[in-house]
């Protein structure tokens, strides 16, 4: 009787252990369903003022009035936006730190820097694209007038008549801005000084003050100063025109025979740490697609330019793969390096 006493103890822990497994199961997922319990940080790897920082600040409202907490920007610029993809790509993957990525940290700085902080595939679970948008070849309206530019092709020939002498600024080396500059030298035999800034918004201070000459540069960011004639538009970037500008040819358009097949748009996406876990990146996807799918978001971003998308994390994988492997091939044939 006493042994069989001693062994009760035991076998109601037991059970109560048995009890217990399930709910021990349904934790995790219910502490991660209470996401975001906190703000979230949302790093531009460029300074404020530019397209990555504009298509940041439309959205962060629209994820605090879905999810109830602030979405906080945090403007990390610095190495064509490596300095801030390398932060996030270090970050705890709990889903309070993302990327607003773009096609220079995601797609170009791989084949353009010698030695990356971090890995663009490994390091990142991507999001969603937030949307895709034409650059614009842009300049000081008076050093076109300097330089008697008009149209691309006055351009070119200016360009051609005075090497070295133009200057083009950029938002940081290897990005979408840089690199069609790069490739617009490359295919008109063209030498133009690259001078690259941390962002579009100081490359476009000193482009408006004349310190610069020109610049290709996300349309949403140049826009107001196009429309404001502060900026001088010759062309767009994109394969086809813009529905923003549709009154601009396309550099390829506006080039002839030796800018055919010219095409150096940009795009920009959100991204996590790789690990952060599926739910919550599934659920930050879902409401950027509402949130850019509403009307007034959609008329707003298309106004400025960009052509919103939303799409899921599968492809937008498979989207930055595909661009990697574009870029690397613009990248090898302009022969753009950072030391």
């Amino acid at each position: 009787m006493p042994h069989c006493l001693a062994r009760a103890p035991s076998r109601r822990r037991l059970l109560q252990a048995v009890a217990w497994l399930p709910l021990a199961a349904v934790l995790p997922a219910n502490a991660q369903s209470a996401w975001p319990a906190k703000p979230v940080r949302i790093v531009v790897p460029f300074a404020a003022g530019g397209t990555t920082d504009i298509l940041a600040r439309a959205l962060a409202p629209e994820l605090q009035k879905a999810f109830g907490q602030p979405f906080v920007i945090d403007n990390k610029p610095g190495a064509g936006g490596n300095n801030g993809a390398a932060e996030v790509a270090k970050a705890a993957p709990d889903g309070y730190t993302l990327l607003m990525g773009t096609v220079g940290t995601h797609a170009i700085n791989a084949s353009v820097y010698p030695k990356m902080p971090y890995d663009h595939v490994k390091d990142f679970q991507p999001v969603t694209l937030v949307a895709g948008v034409p650059n614009v070849l842009v300049l000081n309206p008076a050093n076109a007038q300097k330089y008697g530019v008009n149209s691309v092709a006055d351009l070119v020939k200016a360009a051609k008549a005075n090497p070295g002498r133009l200057n083009m600024a950029s938002s940081g080396n290897g990005t979408s801005i840089h690199l069609a500059g790069e490739l617009f030298k490359t295919m008109t035999g063209t030498f133009m000084v690259h001078f690259p800034y941390r962002g579009s918004g100081p490359a476009l201070i000193d482009l408006l003050g004349g310190n610069m000459d020109l610049m290709f540069d996300n349309l949403p960011s140049a826009l107001p100063h196009i429309k404001a004639g502060k900026l001088k538009a010759l062309a767009v970037t994109s394969a086809t025109r813009s529905s923003a500008m549709p009154e601009l040819p396309t550099v390829e358009e506006a080039g002839g025979a030796v800018l055919k097949g010219y095409e150096a748009s940009s795009w920009f996406g959100l991204l996590a740490p790789a690990g952060t876990p599926m739910d919550i990146v599934n659920r930050v996807q879902q409401e950027t697609a509402k949130a850019l799918a509403s009307p007034a978001l959609k008329e707003r971003l298309q106004a400025q330019g960009a052509i919103p998308s939303g799409n899921s994390p599968a492809d937008f994988a498979r989207h930055i793969a595909a661009e990697t492997a574009k870029w690397a091939k613009v990248v090898k044939a302009s022969g753009a390096k950072v030391d």
